[in-house]
């Protein structure tokens, strides 16, 4: 039996292909300099996917450059090639570099620590500098199973104010066929990019005249945002939270106590001073984190042992300060918006808390279906690092909370370590979409440092006062990141309960415009949304618009229904289901909906 295409990629072995890739990534750097003398080399790493090199030459590399520059590739790769590691001298691997007129690779040996030898790999008469690791010999690298994708520019060191580079990118696999499932699935993300399907569907937009980064809302990207809120707004009433809303910035010093200040001020939007010193730091900011102002709610009165849990919820937008080169359509922008919600709990409710919260967000993602196919990561601190804040003690509770909720949980989960936040571990959750690419969605922290920086407190039962432990928490993470993955996941189909127009109406004619009014009346007081193509064009050309709005129910209206108080039933999603009453075609999307089927 033929492999799944999900599974053809999963099997391939990750380290295997780290050193595939990063050992392609030198013969790249080898075959351009044969190519092309001219050309300084800086650094070329393996990344997901893939691997990318950067070059300084004056002129742009061509599409047809690309196609010299892989057949060079695959000539290298057939003469079967060591790739030999060598320990060179710290004197002798300057000269090296300056006699090759390499200033980045030179600039880069300066840096390094001086106690660590030098190192560098040889492939023939052609050698990097580099720390490894790589495939003994080029015979390990198919030839047909390597691909160059694009060039594009890259600043040096990600530095505005440096020489901008050439970069480009490849992509190397074990077999051809793994090769060839992967550029299957990148022309069908190519189909599903958010940023094209964003367009055509009317969703959302940007202009320069607001600035990079921040995306404005069409009324129908709007109404699939208010859907996703309400949606999450009414479980999570249910499920006991306190919907609360904050300003949009604060002091400083607001952010100085929660140590965001010192940990954060490069990401925030610039100071806005109210002191004549332009270095003065007495003054506001825009956001970046909601947690700060839930925080200064559960402090405004005293709370008792009684009173919590108290979970605390807000969709609150945040700005954050992405260089721009690092932007790129919702998944990365300036201002977004947080389901953040911060739990107020005492330290025997942590444990029965954090399996609450996981439970929210599994139930979040069914619902998307992005539920079937998701693992956790527990991302914990890196043991010696200067970055964090907190005890001792108080790092080591919080992740052993959140090891053990996994653990009893039976969460396939893995170990990240360096990668918590500044003041507590986390459990972040990565989910599989329809083209098996992983994304991080959904977190849980749990946090005993800022309830000791803002001393909170509550009074527990024997009258003492107690530190309670703070749960943060966002199964969406940013509305905007999410609407960029649903639109992918579903290639704009969306299922009939999030779709912004649920239901387009066809009249047939100018004739049965009023019945078709009438019907949308109906279906309007069940809160269905629902649009009449009032147009003069013929119902063929009216199905086809449809189809390509992507809307999940058309229901065409003619003489015959006029007649029989009816309606002509097509779904995308099952094809044409015949003849309805309208009260029955009421009923039928009403409880759909509700169903969110």
């Amino acid at each position: 039996m033929a492999l799944a295409d999900s599974d053809l990629l999963r099997q391939a072995d990750p380290e295997r292909l780290h050193r595939i890739r990063h050992s392609a990534s030198h013969i790249m750097a080898m075959a351009v300099q044969k190519l092309f003398p001219e050309t300084r080399v800086t650094i070329g790493p393996a990344i997901e996917n893939g691997f990318y090199y950067d070059f300084d030459r004056q002129e742009p590399f061509t599409p047809q450059d690309l196609e010299k520059i892989e057949q060079e590739m695959r000539r290298i790769v057939k003469q079967k090639l060591p790739m030999v590691r060598e320990e060179i001298p710290r004197e002798q691997m300057r000269e090296r570099l300056v006699e090759l007129n390499e200033p980045y690779k030179l600039e880069i040996f300066e840096g390094f620590d001086p106690d660590v030898p030098v190192t560098l790999y040889r492939t023939g008469d052609w050698w990097d500098m580099c720390s490894g690791p790589h495939i003994e010999n080029t015979a390990e690298i198919d030839p047909k199973a390597l691909k160059l994708r694009s060039v594009a520019g890259a600043y040096w060191r990600g530095d505005e104010k440096r020489p901008m580079l050439q970069r480009i990118y490849g992509t190397a696999w074990e077999t051809p066929e793994q090769l060839a499932e992967f550029l299957r699935r990148e022309e069908e993300a190519k189909k599903r990019d958010h940023r094209k399907l964003g367009r055509e569907l009317g969703l959302f937009t940007f202009s320069d005249l607001v600035g990079p980064g921040l995306p404005l809302w069409t009324p129908r990207g709007a109404l699939l945002r208010f859907t996703l809120e309400e949606f999450l707004r009414k479980e999570q009433t249910r499920r006991g939270y306190q919907q609360v809303v904050t300003p949009h910035i604060a002091r400083v010093d607001l952010f100085k106590t929660s140590g965001h200040w010192f940990n954060y001020k490069d990401d925030m939007f610039p100071l806005m001073s109210t002191s004549d010193d332009p270095n003065s730091e007495d003054g506001f900011v825009l956001k970046p984190m909601n947690c700060p102002f839930h925080i200064q709610i559960y402090k405004s009165e005293l709370r008792s042992y009684r009173d919590l849990p108290i979970r605390l919820a807000e969709f609150g937008t945040v700005y954050r300060y992405e260089k721009s080169g690092e932007l790129g359509g919702l998944t990365r922008v300036r201002g977004f918006t947080q389901d953040d919600s911060h739990l107020f709990v005492t330290p025997a409710q942590l444990d029965d808390e954090f399996r609450k919260v996981v439970d929210l967000i599994q139930f979040v993602f069914r619902a998307l279906q992005l539920g079937d196919s998701f693992s956790a990561r527990l991302s914990f601190r890196e043991p010696g690092s200067d970055k964090y804040i907190g005890s001792e003690e108080a790092w080591q509770m919080a992740e052993g909370a959140i090891e053990r909720a996994a653990r009893e949980l039976g969460l396939d989960y893995s170990i990240a370590r360096g990668e918590a936040a500044f003041y507590g571990p986390k459990l972040d959750f990565i989910f599989r979409d329809a083209l098996g690419r992983e994304w991080q969605l959904g977190t849980v922290q749990v946090d005993y440092t800022l309830p000791e920086r803002f001393e909170l407190e509550y009074v527990a039962e024997d009258s003492s006062r107690q530190r309670p432990v703070m749960i943060h928490r966002a199964p969406f993470g940013s509305l905007e990141r999410l609407t960029a993955i649903l639109i992918e996941h579903y290639a704009g189909d969306f299922p009939l309960w999030l779709a912004p127009e649920q239901v387009r109406i066809l009249p047939v004619g100018e004739s049965y415009l009023g019945y078709a009014r009438s019907l949308q009346e109906q279906l309007m007081a069940t809160d269905v949304r629902v649009e009449v193509d009032s147009s003069n064009e013929r119902l063929g050309k009216k199905i086809r618009n449809s189809e390509t709005a992507k809307i999940p129910v058309m229901l065409v209206v003619g003489e015959k229904e006029a007649a029989g108080g009816t309606v002509s039933v097509r779904s995308r999603a099952d094809g044409d289901l015949g003849s309805m009453s309208t009260s029955e075609i009421v009923q039928h999307v009403t409880n759909r909906i509700r169903e969110r089927r």
